[in-house]
């Protein structure tokens, strides 16, 4: 149970850091960084799921 929550807490972080990155950090000269981080939270938060949904985890 405590899985699923971290894997959706990682989730909700990455798509507010996208929506961030896509609102008013547009214009940051680090954006590209920023979005790449949350791609990386999205990695972790699929593979902590796919973990779990074939019981590796």
């Amino acid at each position: 149970m405590v899985l699923w929550l971290v894997a959706v807490f990682i989730a909700l972080s990455a798509t507010l850091i996208l929506a961030l990155t896509l609102g008013p950090l547009r214009t940051a000269a680090n954006v590209r960084v920023v979005r790449t981080l949350a791609l990386v939270q999205y990695a972790a938060a699929a593979l902590l799921v796919g973990a779990r949904l074939t019981g590796n985890a």
